[in-house]
């Protein structure tokens, strides 16, 4: 896989090609065997199967006209008697092996409000129409070090230089915490850096969060857009990481022992 931007390489393809990416760095930041871990380990394909809110709501608001292609939502049934018990397993026998995702009549109803609500909020609403692209794959060979990277942002404006990010959030209140707990503010930087590689400007990024949590009736929405110094801190850690990858690379050297310690609750007992 060369630099350049590729609108045809399938999610699957694109999650075991080549290049680093901004969850493998993740990965490299705990410790390096982990990312090896990850691309040797076996994944369970019947929890696979399993309905994935995310990618369900990512598929509805970003590319609905896939969603009948991917998900079926079932009709509902009397789950009390007999015969709805029977009518439910005849439905998911009928869908079995046909690969596509089976959601229950409330994960569907659920999830047609979430994207009303989203297209409720002005801001979400025109980053979700305008014009752009989605699931688009990037890839650039870094400067520093020369590894190959890549990006696939959910969504990116062709009038001007914004990359759109759809998240899910259990608690919109604990939305600022995912950003450090998921390192949003290392996917910031770095998909900066892979679009202004390939397109030569720097964009802006933006976040449109979706909580799955009722508040007072609603599904809340928020946009949001980080703060340069937390775009520089990211900018930092992902710098580290590459550099970190790019030398386990040279030396095929991934390490695998981590140092474990006590938490600081269990240290400060010691010496009360």
């Amino acid at each position: 896989m060369g630099p350049g931007i590729y609108f045809d390489i399938s999610n699957e393809a694109y999650h075991h090609g080549a290049g680093i990416s901004k969850s493998q760095l993740d990965d490299i930041a705990i410790n390096p065997a982990i990312y090896q871990w990850r691309k040797e380990a076996p994944e369970d394909e019947e929890k696979k199967s399993a309905l994935d809110m995310g990618t369900a709501l990512h598929c509805l608001l970003l590319e609905p006209e896939e969603f009948d292609k991917r998900f079926i939502i079932a009709p509902e049934f009397n789950r009390r008697t007999n015969e709805g018990k029977a009518n439910e397993k005849a439905f998911l026998a009928d869908c079995s092996g046909i690969g596509m995702t089976v959601m229950d009549a409330e994960q569907g109803r659920k999830l047609q409000l979430m994207r009303t609500s989203a297209l409720a909020h002005p801001a979400a609403r025109w980053l979700l129409e305008a014009e752009g692209h989605q699931e688009a794959s990037i890839y650039w060979n870094d400067e520093q070090t020369g590894e190959l990277c890549r990006i696939r942002p959910d969504k990116f404006l062709t009038g001007q230089p914004v990359i759109v990010d759809v998240k899910k959030v259990a608690d919109m209140s604990r939305f600022a915490r995912h950003v450090e707990e998921f390192r949003y503010h290392v996917q910031d930087a770095y998909y900066r850096e892979g679009y202004s590689k390939h397109f030569g400007e720097y964009p802006l990024f933006i976040f449109i969060a979706v909580s799955e949590s009722i508040d007072c009736g609603r599904y809340p929405v928020r946009v949001f857009q980080l703060g340069e110094d937390d775009v520089h801190v990211g900018y930092d850690l992902f710098r580290r990481d590459l550099a970190a990858y790019h030398e386990c690379m040279q030396s095929g050297n991934w390490g695998g022992i981590e140092e474990l310690t006590r938490p600081e609750w269990a240290k400060r007992k010691d010496y009360a």
